[in-house]
């Protein structure tokens, strides 16, 4: 794993604080590199949207809380789409049932993973949830923009996963979705997804971006 891919790791899956700044040498140390090769990396992951430089060090780049709301509005849209499209395409007999219980099976995994108090594999199942509703669809070009958005959507589902209430919210939302592309219902399952995503972008409301620490 190159550093810069060992940084994006550690930036996705909680191993950076939203209120921490992190210096480059604590950073090369942790990885046993120097610093220039981090500093290359984060140069990188600046271009990617995800830090942001300050003095010798980072910060997550964090969304503020109208963006975030902006962003699921619009990711309620597109995935109600993809999810439209996907139940379509299961009604039609062009989805094959093995991919439907992969879905199934990530689902389950990303609420064994949040019960199990492992939130950063249960960040990435939830991910890779979406991701495949998406696929399901067969759009290129739906599948190419949400997963644009869904680095920064990644980082901040910490924090609307964060309270046992809404864990057990967003796998009832899931079994709803999955429930709908099952039965190849487009409305019920554009509608289940529009929903999930409104509901996400509330428990982010309820849980706004921390203040940031001096250090």
């Amino acid at each position: 794993m190159t550093v810069y891919e060992s940084l994006r790791t550690l930036v996705m899956t909680g191993g950076i604080r939203e209120d921490e700044r992190v210096a480059e040498s604590q950073l090369a140390e942790r990885l046993g590199v120097s610093r220039t090769p981090v500093r290359e990396a984060l140069q990188r992951l600046e271009g990617d949207g995800l830090v942001r430089a300050q003095g010798r060090g980072i910060r997550l780049r964090l969304l503020s809380d109208v963006e975030l709301a902006q962003l699921h509005e619009a990711r309620a849209g597109l995935e109600g789409s993809a999810a439209f499209q996907a139940a379509q395409r299961v009604a039609r007999g062009e989805v094959a049932p093995v991919r439907l219980e992969a879905l199934t099976s990530l689902a389950a995994e990303t609420n064994g993973h949040t019960l199990s108090g492992d939130l950063a594999r249960a960040i990435e199942a939830n991910r890779a949830f979406h991701e495949a509703v998406a696929a399901l669809a067969d759009n290129p070009v739906i599948s190419s923009t949400l997963s644009g958005w869904w680095d920064q959507i990644t980082i901040s589902t910490r924090r609307s996963l964060g309270t046992p209430e809404r864990a057990q919210a967003v796998h009832a939302e899931h079994e709803i979705i999955l429930r709908a592309l099952h039965n190849g219902d487009t409305e019920a399952a554009r509608a289940a997804v529009e929903h999930h995503a409104f509901a996400t972008r509330e428990a982010l409301r309820q849980r706004p971006i921390p203040t940031r620490s001096a250090s």
